[in-house]
């Protein structure tokens, strides 16, 4: 079962039942850092309502940031600051994380990269980096094995029953792959879909192999 940015079935208690769901290294691709999500709270070392300055001294655990003003498209929110975080050594490539602070709410947003970004699972679904159609199958499996919901985003991405999990398709070359954002609402927004930053609306159509 399924809705938009509402309940198919995912989430929660795995009691009774196992879903074994493949890693990267089954996919190929490069060993990443894990990071640990939990709902309302952060991702790995960030914490949602850090200020700027938090950010960026949390985020030296992976490597050295670069702090922008971020245009204001809306009047409702208060001005916000995107702090992206590139490896050591990889300055030349996209951020691996974007982070994104507002005046009001203090951090909202973390983005994971899908080709830098760090590991991020879900009840053991993998989320970062992964082909979109493996990803729908995974969380269509995990839902029919535990009777839980999952949700699709109004673009049709599919992810786990968490209104805090945002999940967007980032071009990689000829391809989409997963690149989850993880929110808390802002100032002035009702949910997380709302509070998404605009500039987060522009991986979809920019290839970043």
């Amino acid at each position: 079962m399924t809705d938009m940015m509402g309940g198919g079935k995912f989430s929660g208690d795995s009691r009774g039942a196992t879903v074994a769901f493949r890693t990267e290294a089954d996919f190929g691709v490069a060993e990443r850092d894990e990071w640990l999500y939990a709902p309302a709270v952060g991702v790995g070392p960030l914490r949602f309502g850090m200020t700027v300055d938090e950010v960026v001294k949390a985020a030296e655990i992976l490597g050295q940031t670069k702090v922008s003003e971020c245009a204001r498209h809306h009047a409702i929110f208060s001005p916000t600051w995107k702090v992206e975080v590139h490896r050591r050594g990889a300055a030349p490539y996209p951020p691996a994380v974007t982070a994104y602070v507002s005046q009001a709410m203090g951090l909202f947003c973390i983005a994971a990269d899908a080709v830098h970004g760090p590991q991020v699972a879900y009840d053991g679904i993998p989320l970062t980096g992964r082909d979109l159609s493996e990803l729908e199958s995974d969380a269509i499996a995990y839902a029919e094995a535990m009777d839980v919901l999952f949700r699709y985003t109004p673009e049709g991405y599919a992810g786990p029953d968490d209104p805090g999990v945002v999940m967007r398709g980032q071009r990689v070359g000829q391809v989409l792959r997963s690149r989850p954002l993880f929110m808390v609402t802002r100032d002035g927004a009702n949910t997380e879909w709302d509070s998404m930053p605009s500039e987060e609306y522009h991986p979809n159509g920019q290839s970043t192999a």
